[in-house]
């Protein structure tokens, strides 16, 4: 197989790391340098760079390395943390904009954006299609009986019964809002 668990976290990399940066203080290095241990990664130095006073703390220390205000040191580690903030949050929001693009009818097969667009359209919303019969369903054009099938499936309107009664045989009115 392969090197075993101390090699698993270099071995994804063309050149193994010299130096693992962490974003945080002393709390973040600790918890990083912990974890590294328990993976069997222990030469590999790690630092943290917070940010308030822009202090760079070192496993094990009880206090921080100070650089100077406008030392060279210092202006790499501050542009190496940046860099990373950026592509974090750059990969955060495109990873949040495809979630809000995708839709439970996505994986309902013959059913294609043409095809979603309409039901959305002529019913309003997921609440409105979930609760669609059969033959509602085939009544936007292009929905055969085994989409409108396969549509009510991946809805779940099928396990959601028509009319549920409480413990005192008074009509429960489901949940108050779709979210969906």
């Amino acid at each position: 197989a392969g090197d075993g668990e101390a090699a698993a976290p270099t071995r994804r990399f063309a050149y193994p790391p010299q130096l693992y940066v962490v974003d945080g203080g002393r709390p973040q290095v600790e918890a990083a340098a912990e974890v590294l241990a328990e993976l069997g990664v222990t030469d590999v130095p790690v630092i943290g760079i917070a940010k308030r006073l822009e202090e760079i703390w070192l496993p094990g220390e009880e206090y921080p390395v100070i650089f100077p205000r406008h030392g060279e040191g210092l202006f790499l580690l501050q542009r190496l943390r940046d860099e990373a903030h950026r592509f974090a949050i750059r990969a955060h929001r495109g990873a949040r904009s495809k979630r809000m693009t995708t839709s439970v009818l996505d994986g309902v097969a013959g059913l294609g954006p043409a095809r979603r667009a309409a039901l959305l359209e002529r019913f309003g919303t997921v609440s409105a299609l979930r609760a669609a019969s059969v033959e509602e369903l085939c009544g936007v054009p292009g929905i055969g009986p085994g989409t409108a099938e396969a549509i009510r499936t991946a809805l779940g309107a099928d396990a959601a019964p028509a009319d549920v009664t409480d413990s005192d045989g008074a009509a429960d009115p489901g949940p108050e809002s779709d979210t969906r």
